[in-house]
């Protein structure tokens, strides 16, 4: 498995992982393709600034464009007003043909091994829904420690989420088991 940074031919990655109702099921459903081109212009901007680290899984090395999924470390803005700090967040999706192989799960602690290496992002937050037990078993089986249920804003809607966080440098685990 490999994880590079997003491009502007992840295209038709992004609407197939944010565009279709079994991939968004948790998600409050598909977004608008319209808005897909952009949206990946945006992430590889921020990709390449390394203001954000919006990584594509690649499960064979030997054929980068094919794709698994994404795997996402980013610096999350509180909303104004709310006295809250900015924290770090972490997301993966892994398209349905890929799911079942480990590939969220190893690149999810590749990334937070990175963090640990870099001593980068602090405390890392990830909200899977509540209702979504491979992406709330990926974070427990890595060190996450559940803090509880809240309503989490996501691509202007509101899901229920599970809140984990994970202290990459004290709380990771040096090899993880698939």
């Amino acid at each position: 498995m490999l994880l590079r940074n997003v491009t502007q031919d992840d295209v038709d990655a992004y609407v197939r992982m944010r565009c279709d109702p079994v991939m968004t099921a948790d998600l409050g459903g598909p977004l608008p393709s319209a808005g897909m081109a952009d949206k990946v212009r945006r992430d590889a901007q921020e990709a390449a600034s390394d203001h954000a680290w919006l990584k594509m899984i690649v499960p064979d090395p030997d054929t980068p464009a094919m794709v698994a999924g994404s795997v996402t470390l980013w610096s999350h803005e509180p909303a104004p007003g709310t006295g809250q700090e900015p924290f770090s967040e972490i997301g993966w999706m892994v398209l349905p043909e890929f799911q079942g192989r480990g590939l969220a799960k190893r690149a999810t602690h590749t990334l937070l091994e990175q963090a640990r290496t870099e001593n980068r992002w602090g405390v890392v937050h990830a909200f899977p829904a509540a209702g979504n037990g491979p992406s709330n078993g990926i974070c427990h089986s890595l060190g996450f420690q559940l803090l509880g249920e809240l309503d989490m804003p996501f691509a202007d809607r509101v899901l229920r989420s599970n809140h984990w966080a994970i202290d990459p440098r004290t709380d990771l685990p040096q090899e993880v088991r698939i």
